[in-house]
C-alpha cells in the first residue's frame, strides 16, 4: 500500500519525521522502510474517515482500522493479509505511539491482540529438495552468465551462511576469509558481530564469483562490496530480493512459485535443515546470530508440527542429496 497518497499535511510531516526517527535509533534498513509504509496506509484510513487531527483518534478508530486490515484482499497474492503481516501493522502503530510519547504527546490507545502464527506458514521453510532446485536454477536465472554467477553466490549467502538481507548487503570483499573458512559479518542485527562457518563446496562459490566474475561489474576495483549492480554500487535489498524471484521463476516449479518464499525463508530453511540434522540448538543460535534461545526455540516447534513421517522423509532425501547441499555436515559437531 506504499502508493496511497495523503493530503493532510500534518500526517505527511509526521510520516517523515517518524521515519527519520527509526533511523536515528539505528533500526535496520528494512525496518525503516516498512514501519512508514504501514504508518501511511493507517493515515490514509483516517483521512478517508475524515479524522484530520492526532488528537482526535479515539480507540474504536484504532480496532475499526484493524477489523478493516484483517479483511482487505492481499494485493500481491490471493487470500487476506497473513497473521504476520498484520503483526507488523500493530508493531507499526505501538512503535508510533512510543514516537508520540517520546515527542511529548500523550499517544494513541491501542487494544490489540498479538495474532497467533502457525509456525509452518510463518517460516516457509524450503525442502532440501527444492534448495537443490534453486541453485541448478542459477544456470537459468539470467541470460548473461556473470549474473548466473553472482545468483548462485548470494544463495550461498543467504542459504548456506543463513545470513539476514542487511547483513549480505553490508559484506565486502575482504570479509570472506577463505583460509580460516569463515566469513566475518560486520553489521549484523543491533549492529552485533560475528563470524559463519563457510564449507568447502560454498567456498568454492565465492571464490570463483569474487575472482573470475565480480571483476566484470563496472568498477569492481574500485568498490569493496562483495556484490555488485550494474552501475557498479552495492546491491540493496529489493535488488536481492528480486533476483531471488528470479532464480526461483527459473525452477519451473509450480508450487515453489506459489509459495510466499522470502530472502529470510532461506535463512529459515538452513536453521531448520541443521536442527532436523541434529546440529545442537545452541550452535545453530549463535550460527543465526540470535540474540537468545528463546528466538532460535520457533524451529523446534516447527519441527513439532511437522511430525515424525516428514522428518524420517527429510532424513531420505539428505541422504540422497547429501552431497549437494552446502553447509549441511553429517556431523553437525564440527560447526563451530
Amino acid at each position: 500500500m506504499k502508493k496511497l497518497n495523503l493530503n493532510n499535511h500534518s500526517y505527511k510531516v509526521l510520516l517523515q519525521d517518524f521515519k527519520q526517527w527509526l533511523d536515528i535509533l539505528g533500526y535496520a534498513e528494512t525496518t525503516v522502510y516498512n514501519l512508514p509504509n504501514h504508518l501511511k496506509e493507517f493515515f490514509n484510513y483516517l483521512e478517508n474517515n475524515n479524522i484530520n487531527q492526532l488528537n482526535h483518534i479515539q480507540t474504536e478508530h484504532v480496532t475499526n482500522y484493524y477489523k478493516h486490515l484483517q479483511e482487505r484482499p492481499n494485493q500481491r497474492r490471493n487470500g487476506g493479509l497473513s497473521k504476520g503481516y498484520l503483526n507488523k501493522h500493530q508493531q507499526t502503530l505501538f512503535k508510533f505511539r512510543e514516537y508520540l510519547k517520546h515527542h511529548n504527546h500523550k499517544g494513541i490507545n491501542i487494544h490489540l491482540k498479538h495474532e497467533q502464527k502457525n509456525s509452518r506458514d510463518s517460516l516457509s521453510v524450503c525442502s532440501l529438495q527444492e534448495i537443490k532446485q534453486l541453485f541448478q536454477a542459477t544456470e537459468f536465472s539470467h541470460q548473461e552468465e556473470k549474473l548466473q554467477q553472482r545468483d548462485k553466490a548470494l544463495l550461498v549467502c543467504f542459504y548456506s551462511c543463513g545470513l539476514r538481507r542487511n547483513e549480505v548487503v553490508h559484506l565486502n570483499i575482504n570479509d570472506i576469509l577463505f583460509d580460516k573458512e569463515r566469513l566475518f559479518v560486520r553489521q549484523g542485527k543491533n549492529y552485533k558481530q560475528r563470524f559463519v562457518p563457510i564449507n568447502k563446496h560454498s567456498s568454492r562459490i565465492l571464490e570463483e564469483y569474487i575472482y573470475d566474475w565480480r571483476p566484470e561489474f563496472k568498477n569492481s576495483k574500485e568498490s569493496e562490496a562483495l556484490f555488485l549492480n550494474y552501475r557498479g554500487t552495492r546491491l540493496q535489498g529489493m535488488s536481492f530480493a528480486n533476483r531471488l524471484q528470479a532464480i526461483i521463476k527459473a525452477t519451473d516449479n509450480k508450487d515453489l512459485q506459489q509459495r510466499h518464499i522470502t530472502l529470510h525463508s532461506l535463512r529459515h530453511s538452513i536453521a531448520t535443515h541443521l536442527l532436523e540434522q541434529g546440529a545442537d540448538i545452541e550452535h545453530i543460535s549463535k550460527f543465526l546470530g540470535h540474540n537468545s534461545l528463546e528466538s532460535t526455540q520457533i524451529y523446534t516447534h516447527f519441527l513439532e508440527i511437522k511430525g515424525d513421517e516428514y522428518i524420517q522423509n527429510i532424513f531420505r532425501e539428505k541422504r540422497l542429496h547429501h552431497q549437494e547441499y552446502p553447509n549441511l555436515p553429517k556431523n553437525p559437531k564440527p560447526i563451530y
